[in-house]
């Protein structure tokens, strides 16, 4: 029997950046999801935004619609 894995992601309440990276002034999320018991996949892409702020906060809205999705 293959168990699946829900895209559940940690999150740091002690990194307020946590899954951000900034790359040549462009803020970019980045989380590994697992879809298996054996795999996982790293998904970056860019946020599109240079603004700190709403880099966090498109984070934000990205990791609410993967939540849901579980």
């Amino acid at each position: 029997m293959e168990t699946k894995y829900s895209n559940v992601l940690r999150i740091s309440s002690d990194n307020p950046n946590h899954h951000l990276w900034n790359n040549n002034g462009t803020w970019f999320i980045h989380y590994t999801i697992h879809p298996t018991m054996l795999t996982k996949k790293r998904i970056r892409h860019s946020l599109g935004t240079k603004s700190l702020a709403e880099a966090r906060r498109r984070r934000d809205a990205i990791i609410g619609e993967l939540s849901q999705k579980r």
